[in-house]
């Protein structure tokens, strides 16, 4: 069974660089276009992309990329089988037998998304191989689902008009990905999602996290300040988002006081900075031990 969720566009801490994302992305969805928000681990697309399938006032069903999804597990599959047989003897001298057996047929959930009118959200879909993804092609051009012979149904499904998707993806990552395919992504609009800039960061460590705006602003210039001193781009998200979150939650929640001078605070930050430091021809360990100093 397929569940269907509801988004709270409350839960999105909205700022004037995401609000602009988000007005570009409505108006593209709201022309009949899928969307694909691509972008570094730790930017937000997937909490980006349910707020804008909150906006959209629809029911949204959610697909996560993998290695192995089947193109059964996106469009459908034969789940089983009904049986009716039937014995008359009413003569007792005639025996008459009839068997009936149907396959049940169960939607999956892009069928499902498509044929209701629901919004799609695929998150990272070039974990998928391409060759799984090809079903998408006829959806987002023709707005037609072709299914398979056997489905003891009509052979096509009309895409509702409400339909839209939602697709994201990792362009910096490298494990587990596929190429998508160009036919793929000319169906698609394409929206870059970079790193959030200050103030959005502050906004949402304050109010997602809870963090006075002072305490928030150390960890973001701390975090920051580490990125630009070892000049590690690559450095596995240690610049991104999430990072913030983590060491801002555990501060809140275990009553960490956010400076350079408090053991545990530092504890949290080595724990948490330096297994995301890539090569470097600074030690990310002597360069942290000096920030939080001057923090």
């Amino acid at each position: 069974m397929t569940t269907i969720l509801q988004a709270s566009p409350r839960q999105f801490v909205s700022t004037e660089s995401t609000k602009q994302i988000v007005r570009r992305a409505l108006r593209y969805l709201q022309s009949g276009f899928a969307v694909h928000l691509r972008g570094a681990a730790g930017t937000g697309k997937t909490t980006l992309a349910m707020h804008l399938a909150g906006l959209l006032a629809r029911p949204m069903v959610l697909i996560y990329g993998d290695e192995d999804l089947n193109s059964s597990q996106l469009v459908g599959s034969v789940a089983g089988y009904t049986r009716k047989k039937v014995i008359d003897n009413y003569i007792h001298s005639v025996l008459k037998v009839e068997d009936d057996l149907k396959h049940s047929w169960m939607d999956s959930r892009l069928t499902l998304a498509a044929r209701e009118g629901f919004t799609l959200i695929y998150d990272e879909f070039n974990r998928s191989r391409p060759e799984v993804n090809n079903v998408l092609l006829s959806v987002l051009e023709e707005k037609l689902i072709v299914l398979p012979p056997d489905s003891s149904q009509s052979e096509y499904v009309r895409v509702h008009p409400q339909f839209r998707a939602l697709f994201t993806s990792n362009p910096e990552e490298y494990a587990g990905v596929h190429p998508a395919q160009d036919a793929l992504l000319d169906r698609m609009i394409t929206i870059d999602v970079g790193e959030p800039d200050l103030d959005t960061e502050r906004q949402i460590l304050i109010e997602r996290v809870g963090l006075e705006r002072t305490d928030a602003l150390k960890i973001i210039s701390l975090i920051r300040s580490f990125r630009h001193a070892i000049a590690q781009e690559d450095s596995h998200g240690s610049t991104s988002l999430r990072v913030c979150l983590m060491i801002g939650r555990i501060c809140r929640e275990h009553d960490i006081p956010v400076s350079g001078g408090d053991r545990n605070f530092r504890d949290l930050c080595f724990d948490v900075l330096l297994s995301r430091a890539g090569a470097s021809e600074r030690s990310p360990m002597v360069v942290l031990s000096h920030l939080l100093d001057q923090l």
